[in-house]
């Protein structure tokens, strides 16, 4: 279901993001939002973690509002960066587990690495990217912290004007992400018993290169479990493309605002998923609930 840009509030949103990771509102406050919204229910999605999950879990139960526990996991499939939305999956299995934990290391060094190419030309130390981390360790560290700590400085006026600019994936101190393939993140989220699906693929504005048809067709083959087509990165030709792949492959259709508190302009409830969707999500689940889940 969307909501396109409008005002409305309704249904399901299935990405948002924390402190955990590059949101500024803590998982509680994520929680108090959406029920003030008037959500059905949401999902914690978080970069390469499920760190948040246990504030979150115990927000969503304390105000009775539905949670899917969730994470994005940033993978690669040949050229093409793509960016994984996986849901309900066991934290504990040992496999997704050990891919967080490979991912979050390599995070943490490219980020170095780019901080000490910065550091050059603009008045930022790594300890400033450090201080923009809310929760320690428990953070995947990544461009939005050295965004605000160039905010900090006063080098941009905003997290938005920094990707613009410096930190930027055509910016020249840019590193790409050490990334799993999206094959073996599926593997992994599967063997977790999660579901999983795949995070704006026709955001144009995005990558230069999207994903082909034939890579979704693989990947749904392996069992990937849906597109999440309602996106505000989605332009609308993409999103007729998605719809239709979606109904050749039998997959589900899920829509989210990607929200980051006051990191970035998307709003909250501005993209959904129906109840119906999120149902289906978690019948074909394995590992972990949901919280307050009626029925």
């Amino acid at each position: 279901m969307t909501h396109e840009d409008t005002a409305t509030v309704s249904g399901w949103d299935l990405h948002c993001h924390t402190v955990f990771s590059d949101g500024t509102v803590t998982p509680r406050g994520m929680v108090e939002q959406a029920q003030q919204l008037g959500l059905e229910g949401l999902a914690i999605t978080d970069h390469d973690t499920n760190a948040g999950w246990d504030q979150a879990r115990q927000a969503a139960h304390d105000l009775a509002m539905p949670l899917l526990p969730g994470t994005e996991i940033t993978a690669q499939d040949g050229h093409v960066s793509v960016h994984m939305l996986a849901y309900l999956y066991d934290p504990e299995d040992p496999v997704i587990a050990g891919l967080f934990v490979r991912t979050r290391e390599a995070r943490l060094s490219r980020t170095r690495t780019m901080v000490e190419r910065i550091s050059k030309d603009y008045p930022i130390t790594w300890q400033d990217v450090l201080d923009q981390v809310k929760e320690g360790s428990k953070t995947t560290v990544g461009r939005p912290h050295i965004a605000d700590a160039l905010v900090k400085a006063g080098v941009y006026a905003d997290r938005s004007q920094a990707f613009a600019g410096v930190c930027s994936s055509r910016s020249t101190y840019y590193l790409p992400t050490p990334s799993p393939t999206t094959h073996q993140v599926l593997a992994a989220v599967n063997h977790a018993g999660g579901v999983l699906v795949i995070a704006h693929p026709g955001a144009v504005s995005r990558n230069p290169v999207l994903l082909s048809d034939q890579q979704i067709a693989a990947l749904a083959r392996e069992g990937l479990g849906g597109l999440e087509v309602w996106h505000r990165d989605n332009p609308p030709d993409q999103r007729r493309r998605l719809l239709a792949l979606a109904q050749r492959w039998g997959l589900l259709v899920t829509g989210g605002s990607d929200w980051h508190g006051q990191g970035k302009p998307n709003r909250m409830g501005e993209n959904s998923t129906t109840d119906e969707v999120v149902a289906r999500i978690v019948d074909r689940a394995r590992g972990s609930r949901p919280v307050a889940l009626a029925g």
